[in-house]
């Protein structure tokens, strides 16, 4: 497909900063507010920012529609602070009543990308192994009902991106291998239900373009070998935290 325009949600690893209620992706300023790279949890650029300025065959307007901390549901998985806006928040409360039904943009050439979850499993990987499919389930009970929302508001063009390694983290390994290896667990059906819930997006609704991006195998490559990109080939350091990553 030709995407025009890019509307995406998630949380840290995907937010810019972005009001809806300031300036507006256009050309020349492709995505819109803040001031390029926006604020971000990356120390420049992150992930929308190059998709968008960078690795485009196109010029692409994006929406950054993603907030630090957020979970699908707050209800569900509580956030690290109480105004954190969810992934429901994003779409009924930000993309609804501010894009849905304003004309200008279209089914064709529009893409909505997802990625989230990475606080859902981080937030509530400890309940155990009994709690956590009961409380997975109705995660994505949520997630689908939103998508379905998207989809009726004309969405028609789907990227769903999975929950990167976070058990290898410094924060993870820290607290020892038997919390690496829950939290893993954890993941793994995480995961399973996003790829899942793409396959039912494309089976159940019309007209869709379905795309995945399988964040868990690429951060996972880079973890393995950061020489195998040209941009993580000067990595040291895969395995602790380092200050000298930071800006």
């Amino acid at each position: 497909m030709d995407s025009k325009a890019y509307r995406v949600s998630g949380d840290s690893y995907t937010t810019n900063g972005f009001n809806v209620s300031l300036t507006q992706p256009a050309p020349g300023n492709p995505l819109g507010n803040p001031p390029y790279p926006g604020w971000t949890a990356a120390n420049g650029p992150n992930w929308p920012d190059f998709l968008t300025v960078k690795y485009n065959a196109s010029e692409l307007l994006t929406y950054n529609l993603a907030y630090g901390g957020a979970t699908v549901s707050s209800s569900l998985v509580a956030p690290w602070k109480p105004t954190v806006l969810s992934l429901s928040n994003q779409v009924e409360d930000l993309f609804i009543p501010t894009y849905a039904f304003n004309g200008q943009w279209t089914s064709k050439d529009t893409l909505f990308g997802i990625f989230i979850g990475i606080n859902d499993v981080g937030n509530s990987f400890y309940l155990g192994a009994d709690a956590v499919p009961i409380l997975n389930k109705k995660i994505f009970a949520v997630y689908d009902a939103l998508v379905k929302e998207l989809y009726n508001t004309g969405a028609r063009n789907f990227v769903f991106l999975n929950v990167p390694p976070t058990d290898r983290s410094p924060l993870i390994i820290g607290q020892g291998a038997d919390t690496a290896a829950l939290i893993g667990e954890d993941l793994a059906a995480f995961n399973a239900a996003v790829a899942s819930l793409a396959a039912s997006v494309k089976k159940n609704y019309a007209e869709t373009n379905v795309f995945t991006v399988d964040a868990w195998q690429a951060f996972t490559d880079v973890l393995d070998n950061p020489a195998k990109f040209p941009a993580t080939a000067g990595y040291k350091n895969t395995t602790e935290y380092c200050v000298a990553y930071e800006k």
